[in-house]
């Protein structure tokens, strides 16, 4: 057997006391396309971040043609080495392609100065040679993301690394770019070009790659030739679930509940044609691979984007968009993605942040009643269970999951009739994450519509119904008492109609049958 040009083994990483990483062990050959696989929290990222010399594994050995790894300071070294495709680009959007091609390196003519003649046609010579159709004087800003994308892969080519990374290269291309990056990834492939291609359309592993590695938990679970290995043991495999265990149980709705979010052919840049109603009292999930568009379609009705077609009602009424303040006007709370970016404002105290969504409510002619917004913040702090030394404390004083409780209490602190969650445990611990969910139940009680939009199991296990979007689109519906293997099945873009029956899944190679023993 050849060597391999990229070898892991044993490796392990922490963060203080989280593993990251743990007997993460990777081998890809010259010329494949080796496709990386798994769940969020995985281990990918991590491995990633190893593998291209960012971090040096905690335990365990990277090698290259057989070769240690370079040290980590020769950074020199490791980009002849490896080079990795991000889905945020690396490039400087303002500069030209040929300018980003050979930044910080560009070719000089007399006295030292740069010579943009020599920039210019080195940069053509660079794209003819690996095929990359794009003016290298054109403003990177201005290009298509797949020719973004091709621009990144030609300038680490041209350091002479032949193992690229692919990080969720599709997750903002169409149908037919897509198509035409795989035409592309082949055609270097014949060239001497391996490829590590990281992607949650599982569709896409059997499409363009030749072998697959599965991560879960933080753990390596099995490596197999994507012939070998059927479509639903690969869910098994990521999902850690037999197909015949047990499913959530299901819960009673009510159909005859009016509606409280009615929305019709919504269109968008990120999803088109969507047609959505959430009850009152009912709480409906939104899940989908990154690209999928289910954030977007939230932040829609939150106000942060303007659908270019289709229309929602809110209890009737017309719901705005692109206006956040409106929309809270309407009667929709929302809990952002990022609370660090969007759900907190770091200067101010807990309770200036907790009431921000009701200072109309506290004061009147744009005056705040310092007695009442401190007594309704601390209603809010006993109601969230905050761990907190007060409404005055610094909110960046606070714990993760305590600050996240503070963004649930603003988005509540109105009584929303559209309570919208974006990734609503994100970062935080069991406890606190356990108490959000707490809050995400009382809200449906008290009559609230959810819709709840997660890359987490356990978040979308609380709802009435998950609807799965994949590309833009909503391509099923679950209702309450789905099954892991079922739901990823659809975010991955799996048909589990066309696979093996239930009662008839294959083992997984490498794995035991149902999944490693650790």
């Amino acid at each position: 057997m050849s060597t391999p040009l990229v070898e892991a083994r044993g490796i392990t990483k922490r963060y203080g006391p989280t593993v990251a990483l743990r007997d993460g062990r990777l081998a890809v050959f010259p010329g494949e396309s080796h496709a990386l696989v798994g769940r969020n929290g995985a281990g990918k990222s991590t491995l990633v971040t190893l593998l291209t010399g960012l971090q040096a594994p905690d335990e365990g050995s990277i090698s290259f043609d057989g070769r240690p790894a370079p040290p980590l300071a020769d950074r020199d070294a490791w980009r002849r080495k490896v080079a990795c495709v991000y889905q945020k680009p690396t490039v400087v959007p303002e500069l030209t392609v040929a300018e980003n091609l050979f930044i910080n390196r560009q070719p000089t003519g007399r006295g030292g100065f740069i010579s943009w003649r020599r920039l210019r046609s080195e940069a053509a010579r660079l794209l003819e040679t690996w095929d990359v159709r794009v003016d290298p004087d054109a403003r990177t800003a201005d290009l298509k993301v797949e020719d973004r994308q091709m621009v990144e892969i030609a300038r680490a080519l041209s350091f002479g690394a032949r193992f690229i990374v692919l990080d969720e290269p599709t997750a903002q291309l169409d149908s037919r770019e897509i198509e035409r990056l795989f035409t592309r990834m082949r055609g270097l492939q014949e060239s001497g070009v391996t490829f590590l291609f990281i992607s949650h359309h599982l569709q896409e592993v059997y499409e363009v790659c030749q072998t697959v590695t599965v991560l879960r938990d933080a753990r390596w679970i099995t490596t197999a030739p994507v012939a070998e290995l059927p479509r639903p043991a690969l869910v098994e495999a990521m999902a850690g679930e037999s197909i015949a265990e047990l499913a959530v149980a299901p819960r009673e709705s009510d159909d005859d509940a009016p509606v409280v979010l009615d929305a019709t052919g919504l269109t968008s840049p990120a999803y088109e044609r969507i047609d959505l109603t959430v009850r009152r009292g009912e709480v409906v999930g939104l899940a989908g691979s990154s690209g999928s568009g289910k954030t977007e379609l939230a932040e829609s009705f939150a106000g942060l984007h303007t659908p270019t077609g289709g229309s929602a009602r809110l209890s009737g009424e017309r719901l705005p968009f692109g206006d956040v303040a409106a929309a809270l006007k309407a009667g929709v709370g929302c809990v952002p993605r990022d609370r660090h970016e969007q759900g907190l404002v770091p200067g101010m105290s807990v309770g200036d942040n907790a009431t921000l969504s009701v200072l109309d409510r506290l004061g009147r002619h744009g005056f705040i009643g310092t007695g009442r917004r401190r007594g309704f913040a601390a209603g809010l702090i006993e109601r969230l269970g905050i761990h907190t030394e007060g409404p005055e404390q610094p909110v960046s004083d606070l714990s993760g999951g305590n600050a996240q409780k503070v963004v649930m209490a603003r988005a509540l602190a109105s009584d929303p009739r559209l309570l919208v969650l974006i990734n609503p445990t994100a970062g935080v611990d069991e406890k606190s994450k356990e108490s959000l969910l707490s809050r995400m139940d009382s809200a449906r009680e008290d009559g609230t519509a959810v819709l709840v939009v997660s890359d987490e199991l356990d978040d979308l296990r609380r709802c009435d119904r998950v609807l799965v979007l994949f590309h833009g689109r909503v391509v099923a519906e679950h209702p309450a008492g789905w099954r892991d293997h079922e739901l990823i099945a659809s975010i991955e873009g799996v048909d589990h109609g066309n696979g093996t029956p239930a009662g008839d899944t294959p083992g997984i190679p490498g794995s035991g049958g149902g999944g490693r023993d650790d």
